[in-house]
């Protein structure tokens, strides 16, 4: 299997797609700005594993791996993408980014772009194909390991890049579906905010999606 990086692999999602993707038998390597803080959070994570995840500086994780996972809060996307522009050009970066503006979260605030993953396709250029993915799984589950009952929606312009990310959604043991272009992605990412609010008003210990109606994804094709 092909390496994934993991960038931003210290914080919450990261770390818990991280550590699915290498019980998964992907190699991984987790990114953070700091490198020693980043070879601390993988050798934790590694607990258990029988291929160690590795830890590296973010431009240094990015320019090792194929497939480059972005797992940042909005407010150090631009800032962290572009530290790995150069590092990605070529590859597939699955963004994972949901424009949250604190204090009101629980608000959709959607970016000029019209979503983040549109912010980070125009921020990499068009050597680079972008995917969205994971925005409305909570990480707190996703970092046991339980089944989650969320389905992933999965957004992007190039059709083979979005089965590749599908591929690795399966691997977290989720169910990915295609969900169209990446300017589709603004539907997920808008839905966080209301996810978020639904925690809230009903104390639900992190809500997520789940598509209905008889859905074979092993027969589906992206349109």
């Amino acid at each position: 299997m092909f390496v994934v990086a993991v960038v931003g692999g210290t914080g919450h999602l990261g770390a818990a797609i991280g550590r699915r993707l290498a019980l998964a038998g992907y190699q991984v390597i987790v990114g953070s700005r700091d490198a020693d803080r980043a070879r601390e959070a993988a050798a934790r994570l590694s607990d258990g594993l029988s291929v160690p995840i590795r830890g590296a500086a973010n431009p240094d994780a990015a320019r090792e791996a194929s497939i480059v996972v972005v797992a940042v809060p909005w407010a150090s996307q631009a800032q962290i993408l572009t530290d790995i522009r150069s590092a990605v050009v070529g590859k597939i970066v699955v963004d994972t980014t949901v424009p949250l503006v604190p204090p009101k979260v629980m608000r959709v605030q959607l970016p000029p772009e019209g979503s983040a993953a549109q912010t980070a396709q125009k921020l990499l250029g068009d050597g680079v194909k972008v995917v969205s993915a994971f925005h409305n799984v909570a990480a707190h589950k996703l970092a046991t390991d339980q089944e989650v009952d969320c389905d992933v929606l999965v957004f992007g312009d190039d059709k083979d890049a979005r089965a590749q990310v599908i591929e690795l959604v399966k691997a977290c043991r989720l169910r990915g579906l295609h969900a169209g272009s990446l300017a589709n992605s603004a539907a997920a990412e808008a839905f966080t905010s209301l996810l978020i609010f639904i925690n809230r008003q009903y104390s639900v210990d992190g809500a997520g999606i789940r598509i209905t109606g008889a859905i074979n994804c092993d027969l589906g094709r992206p349109a």
